[in-house]
């Protein structure tokens, strides 16, 4: 028997589109301009120190030293690094890794930000484990509704409507919290959710009204009732608007965790609920027959109805599980931060979540880590205000709508809704 020589051949490499390579020269670009922008603002010219803070007074359970490092030369670091990046992603690409890549890049942009903020503010330095800990609280209004959206559009039904949601469950949960407490008040409110997004599904299922119009209204629908009973009810009767707020609760052992424990397990229980919300969620959507169903309504309803699937009743099912979710991010606002109602509190946070939903591209875990990103920026604002720097924190009101550019510019990548979004199904 000859010999044989196997010759194996190297895989050839993966060529990309030209829509892909314009991409990739966009994210270098990017960038590069970070780089510049953070060598020149940011690193040049500034003095003095900044100062980083790990423990949180009075409920920290380990001493953790504070962090201290020069503002001129860190800045100018992170800006090397930048630059490192922009260069070689122009040049030569990262290939897939080009949104790890960018990810990381904003990631030193802010943290050179937050050095310039510090170490040019009168005091120098603030709490980094507090700041992060009030992202994940602020996060999760936006969480609910991102995570609402997910539900209704993996069957193919879009929802405007969350901001409604959230405004009905927060209006609700002010009434009954403060008359029958904190617990009944999340009851009601994720109740309040599930009854407007039923009245979505009808209008949306049953009589085939445009899902973006039918959201729409209601949307203006809850806003008007909600102001209109505010001035005639809550004003007058002060009362019906004190609802009890519940406190953090630490979880043991893991709150003992240094920062981490900060972070996550001394938080209420809204976002214990969230946590537990992400994983069933994405258990049950990519492991269960019920997500199974639901994915395939969203992809091709009529294959789905062929196989036997209820199109019409895994659409209902799951718009009204998304308005209750919705309703609980409403109940937040009362039960988790202020205790009282006031007009239009949401302030936007439903069309936010839409955002999140997108930048997570439909899935739980990304809509939770988008919705992270715009608590992160909601937080800032507070730090800016505590150091002092004298930019207007009304400037980062704009980073919601920056990343939502970001996203439908595609430079985080093309993001695919599921194929028969927004389309009415009509059964043959």
């Amino acid at each position: 028997m000859g010999s044989m020589t196997a010759v194996i051949a190297a895989p050839a490499p993966k060529l990309l589109t030209p829509a892909q390579r314009r991409r990739a020269k966009i994210i270098g670009i990017v960038l590069l301009v970070l780089a510049a922008f953070t060598l020149l603002v940011f690193g040049i010219g500034t003095e003095g120190d900044a100062t980083f803070k790990f423990v949180i007074p009075g409920q920290s359970p380990t001493e953790i030293p504070d962090l201290t490092v020069p503002g001129a030369g860190s800045s100018i670091l992170l800006a090397g690094v930048l630059a490192f990046l922009g260069a070689i992603q122009v040049t030569r690409g990262f290939g897939d890794k080009a949104n790890l890549v960018l990810g990381i890049g904003l990631i030193l942009f802010v943290l050179a930000f937050l050095i310039w903020a510090a170490a040019g503010s009168p005091l120098g330095a603030f709490n980094f484990t507090s700041m992060l800990r009030e992202t994940v609280l602020r996060s999760f209004p936006i969480a609910m509704g991102a995570l609402s959206g997910v539900l209704c559009e993996r069957v193919a039904v879009i929802n405007i409507g969350i901001e409604g949601m959230l405004l009905g469950g927060a209006f609700m949960a002010a009434l009954v919290g403060s008359t029958q407490g904190p617990w009944w008040g999340i009851v009601a409110g994720v109740l309040t959710g599930g009854a407007l997004a039923w009245v979505l599904a009808v209008l949306a299922v049953r009589y085939r009204v445009d899902q973006i119009i039918a959201g729409v209204v209601i949307n203006i629908f809850v806003l008007g009732i909600t102001s209109f009973l505010t001035v005639r009810l809550f004003a007058e009767n002060p009362q019906f608007n004190n609802a009890q707020i519940l406190k953090p609760w630490k979880v043991p052992l893991l709150g003992d965790i240094p920062i981490i424990g900060d972070i996550f397990f001394r938080q209420t229980i809204f976002v214990y609920a969230l946590f537990v919300l992400v994983a069933g969620l994405t258990f049950g959507l990519f492991r269960t027959k019920w997500g199974l169903r639901s994915r395939a309504v969203g992809e091709h309803p009529k294959a789905a109805d062929t196989l036997g699937i209820n199109v019409y009743r895994m659409r209902y099912l799951n718009v009204v599980l998304g308005g209750m979710i919705a309703g609980l991010g409403g109940a937040w606002f009362i039960i988790g931060s202020v205790g009282r109602f006031d007009e239009n509190m949401t302030n936007g946070r439903g069309f936010i979540g839409l955002a999140a939903m997108i930048f997570g591209r439909w899935h739980p875990i990304g809509a939770l880590g988008a919705a992270l990103v715009f608590g992160f920026a909601d937080s800032l604002k507070q730090v800016l205000g505590i150091l002092q720097t004298g930019i207007p924190s009304e400037f980062l009101l704009m980073a919601p709508a920056i990343v939502t550019v970001i996203v439908v510019a595609g430079l985080v990548g093309k993001s695919r809704p599921p194929a028969a979004d927004g389309q009415p199904y009509v059964k043959e």
